[in-house]
């Protein structure tokens, strides 16, 4: 396959940044489509992606989302109604740990 370089330009994503990559690059290369991967930063001007083609994506960058919106979720509410926090007592922990204490978890 011969090298081609696509011409990229910056974009507002949400209230994050990113780069917006031409509909040429999709058309060109439709397995990279919703993919994605990581980042390198090799220099100030050179930066080197690696991607996850075929959605090759690791279930724990889902599950790492999932709970990065969780606990946003969950710090943004705290700070609204601060009056609904109720500190965590030792009570509670010996509750929770009475709790699980025949409970078995599978290994990875």
């Amino acid at each position: 396959m011969k090298q081609k370089t696509y011409t990229i330009s910056p974009a507002k994503i949400g209230n994050q940044q990113g780069f917006r990559l031409p509909r040429a690059f999709y058309q060109d290369n439709p397995h990279l489509a919703e993919t994605g991967g990581e980042i390198e930063v090799l220099n100030e001007d050179t930066l080197l992606i690696r991607l996850h083609p075929n959605n090759e994506r690791d279930e724990d960058d889902d599950e790492g989302l999932m709970m990065s919106l969780f606990l946003d979720f969950l710090i943004k509410d705290a700070m609204k109604n601060p009056e609904k926090l109720i500190p965590y007592t030792e009570e509670m922990s010996q509750k929770i740990d009475d709790l699980l204490t025949d409970v078995k978890l599978e290994e990875e």
